[in-house]
């Protein structure tokens, strides 16, 4: 990632230009390893119908992807500074996974964005999100999903189910519990998705999963 300063925002412009030659405002690249990518939901605001129901907000999983194109700078606060950061991937292994971010913690009670991510389930493309001089070592970019785990409920009271795909038949089921039951490809879309598990796809592999 990309890390630099972020002068106070009320700060007069001139006082804000001085302040940006100094180091601590300068950016800086770090190179990190992960074991999964935090995707970040937007605010999710409950509009009400005509009927007094609340609609759920959606958006697509290229929107919240977007954190990893190399431009998109999101700013993170501490007790002792704010900064600015920018993502972008420098290898894409075999398996990635997608920790949807649904749950914020505060000193009294943790909240749940319940805004529905609208993602296909095959197809996943990831070559955008690596630089030039990176998309050049990458033969497979393409991800296919393997498995879901969704969250159902409020945060405190919630349950969890699962999808995972059938590799021999190309199948989706859903497990909950010690229940396991076949489910449509497309209605894993549907889902307040958690975790995600992805497989990149190799240049020999075809499509088994119907969608």
């Amino acid at each position: 990632c990309v890390r630099r300063g972020c002068p106070p925002r009320d700060q007069p412009a001139e006082e804000k230009a001085q302040l940006l030659q100094n180091s601590e405002y300068q950016e800086r690249m770090v190179e990190s390893t992960f074991l999964y990518l935090t995707l970040d939901l937007p605010t999710a605001p409950l509009y009400k119908d005509e009927k007094e129901q609340l609609i759920i907000p959606q958006v697509p999983l290229f929107s919240i992807l977007a954190k990893f194109n190399g431009s998109t700078e999101k700013e993170y606060k501490t007790y002792k500074e704010n900064f600015l950061k920018r993502f972008q991937l420098t290898r894409l292994p075999p398996y990635l996974i997608f920790c949807i971010k649904r749950f914020t913690k505060n000193n009294f009670f943790v909240e749940k964005n319940p805004t529905i991510v609208n993602f296909p389930i095959t197809n996943v493309d990831l070559r955008e999100y690596l630089s030039e001089e990176v998309q050049a070592a990458h033969a497979h970019t393409t991800y296919d999903l393997i498995a879901n785990i969704v969250h159902d409920g409020k945060p405190s009271e919630g349950s969890y189910r699962i999808h995972v795909l059938h590799h021999g038949t190309g199948k989706w089921y859903e497990l909950q519990d010690l229940q396991v039951t076949d489910i449509l490809p497309q209605m894993i879309t549907l889902s307040e998705a958690y975790i995600q598990i992805w497989k990149r796809r190799e240049e020999d592999e075809t499509n088994q999963q119907g969608a």
